[in-house]
């Protein structure tokens, strides 16, 4: 089982020709809510890609509340793991241009406050805690040691990269996931190279697995001394927002499944490329049989 410990969002999305640059307005037509934040979207992404999956978090007393869970509630996601508290919703702004790119600010509210205990009751040994980069950094770290404790295994996508020092809590981290810029803004704060196969030269061993995510170049990644390498198909993409997240769902319930890493690796590049094909950081994410299908073609 996969418990996720992170943020659940709105999102509010305007769809625009260009994006803006600092201090310049932009219009778009019209605009959509979406159920959103980092720890729901791949919470619902690994359900979707056939995981068993509880998650744990906080929205607020507001209206929003409802909203941010209803996507996970009706794909069968484990609820019980999120607290209602005083205040607001995290709520995200997110515009989107003509080619699918996007510029996103978000608002923490309710996910600032999330508690590590909350995951005690829930995780337990041979299952799986998926982390990101949008609750307190010391809140994930004591819900990375719980699940050390009780013998799970720890992926963590560090979007954003956290601004406390963080380097110290990798040694209990089975499986990183960064895309680029992720691994660009790691690997200054440590003091090494930003390059994909020196960044994993660098922190890949023999217990973790590190993942650097490269758009639609596909993916690569490392364990110990073995590299692997998967090219993402060509697409025409209208929302890259999700793809990430899709991603991080898939390779996780992949994992969580016992399958082979490379074989993970390949069902999450399927996701994340079957989420650049529609709108919404939730509802672009993909089914097990079509990500299935998808990552039978993936070399």
């Amino acid at each position: 089982m996969i418990t996720v410990f992170g943020s659940i969002n709105l999102d509010l999305v305007v769809v625009v020709r260009r994006l803006p640059a600092a201090g310049e307005t932009v219009s778009g037509p019209d605009h959509q809510t979406f159920p959103g934040g980092k720890g729901a979207n791949q919470a619902l992404a690994a359900k979707r890609a056939g995981a068993s999956v509880t998650m744990v978090g906080a929205v607020g007393q507001d209206a929003f509340g409802a909203l941010a869970v209803a996507n996970m509630q009706h794909a069968g996601v484990d609820l019980a793991g999120v607290r209602k508290l005083p205040g607001a919703t995290g709520l995200a702004l997110i515009g989107i241009d003509a080619a699918g790119e996007n510029q996103i600010i978000v608002a923490s509210g309710a996910n600032a406050r999330v508690e590590a205990e909350w995951v005690e009751p829930i995780l337990a040994a041979g299952g799986t805690l998926l982390l990101q980069g949008e609750v307190p950094l010391a809140q994930m770290q004591l819900a990375v040691a719980r699940a050390k404790e009780v013998g799970a295994k720890v992926i963590w996508n560090p979007a954003p990269v956290p601004e406390d020092d963080f380097l110290s809590c990798l040694d209990a981290i089975d499986t990183l996931i960064v895309n680029e810029s992720e691994a660009a803004e790691i690997a200054g704060r440590a003091g090494v190279s930003a390059d994909p196969d020196t960044f994993i030269a660098n922190f890949a061993t023999s217990s973790r697995s590190v993942v650097v995510t490269l758009g639609s170049k596909g993916v690569l990644a490392g364990r110990g001394g073995d590299r692997f390498r998967c090219e993402a198909p060509s697409i025409n993409a209208v929302d890259t927002t999700g793809a990430g997240d899709a991603f991080c769902g898939a390779l996780a319930a992949s994992l969580d499944k016992g399958k082979p890493f490379e074989r993970a690796l390949k069902e999450g590049v399927a996701a994340g490329t079957l989420a650049c094909m529609a709108t919404g950081a939730q509802s672009s994410a993909p089914g097990k049989d079509d990500i299935a299908r998808l990552a039978d073609q993936i070399v």
